[in-house]
């Protein structure tokens, strides 16, 4: 009988089924972990009946319509906190993770176990210009991706521009206590299940915290990170997601990773890192194979320990 306490991956996801569902597989191939999937809304018809069925798997009735860099990424991940919580399961980790991922390194149970006091979450080094994400009060339009020469684009850079140099045309007014330090990073976290139901606890007894947060740029690389990082979890934190990707350097590709093809495949397994993104079947399907076939969740030497 398996005694390893069980993962739990909640999963981001809004294109792609047949990939979402390879991804899947590689995860709850020894019925080592548990997949909870949200479906973005504009996409939740067309992928609801198209995603795996399995006992390890529970895709949300509640569906989010996400857009990059507002507050619907932030309320995608907390929706999908809470529902690993109310399953009242007994978690070594909880992983997010987008439906573009794939597990690319075995062992990550192994490394789970060895790790079981550790918050799995990149930080980055905070100036006083990328703090205008937080302390500017975005207009509607600027928070949206753009993959050209757009005017909102060109306003936001400019926005950000004034405010390193000290002028906030459009301040946060909201509510933030003066000894409560910002940080940010990417994302995707693995974090331990007594820290995700502190992050609850704290956003049900602190109600300004999420209403600051509403009209800030990229919320989703702060909001948990600042909450963890200002609790007695900080210690705990290593400063590693566990996830590799190449950001771009093309303008329509600026600030988005691009996407990984089997020319990729060294520097992927190179890393030393369990989880790559972003795939795309559209693009390369060659890679995604590659990887679903050979690595899965978990190892046997850790069934019955």
């Amino acid at each position: 009988m398996n005694s390893v306490p069980s993962t739990a991956f909640i999963l981001q996801v809004h294109k792609n089924p047949e990939q979402v569902n390879l991804f899947i597989n590689q995860l709850i191939h020894e019925k080592l972990a548990d997949v909870y999937v949200h479906i973005d809304q504009k996409s939740y018809k067309y992928m609801y009946n198209k995603i795996v069925k399995s006992p390890n798997v529970k895709i949300l009735d509640n569906s989010i319509n996400c857009e990059w860099g507002d507050i619907s990424q932030v309320n995608t991940t907390i929706l999908l906190l809470k529902e690993v919580l109310a399953s009242q399961k007994s978690y070594d980790f909880i992983c997010l993770r987008s439906g573009q991922d794939l597990l690319v390194k075995e062992g990550f149970k192994e490394f789970l176990d060895e790790n079981s006091n550790s918050v799995f979450l990149d930080n980055r080094d905070i100036s006083n210009k990328n703090l205008g994400a937080m302390k500017i009060n975005w207009p509607k339009g600027t928070v949206r991706r753009y993959n050209n020469i757009h005017f909102y684009r060109i306003y936001r850079l400019t926005l950000h521009h004034l405010y390193g140099k000290g002028i906030n045309l459009f301040p946060n007014t909201k509510y933030w206590p003066e000894d409560f330090k910002f940080y940010c990073g990417s994302q995707w976290f693995s974090i331990p299940l007594d820290v995700a139901a502190y992050i609850i606890d704290f956003l049900n007894e602190n109600e300004w915290y999420h209403k600051y947060f509403e009209n800030a740029l990229i919320p989703d690389e702060w909001f948990f990170h600042t909450i963890i990082m200002n609790s007695h979890f900080q210690s705990k934190v290593v400063s590693n997601n566990l996830v590799y990707l190449r950001m771009g350097e093309k303008l329509s590709e600026k600030n988005s990773p691009v996407c990984l093809t089997t020319k990729d495949i060294s520097f992927i397994e190179d890393s030393n890192q369990f989880f790559a993104r972003k795939f795309d079947e559209t693009i390369d399907k060659n890679v995604i194979k590659y990887f679903t076939n050979k690595v899965k969740l978990g190892s046997r030497t850790l069934v019955g320990s």
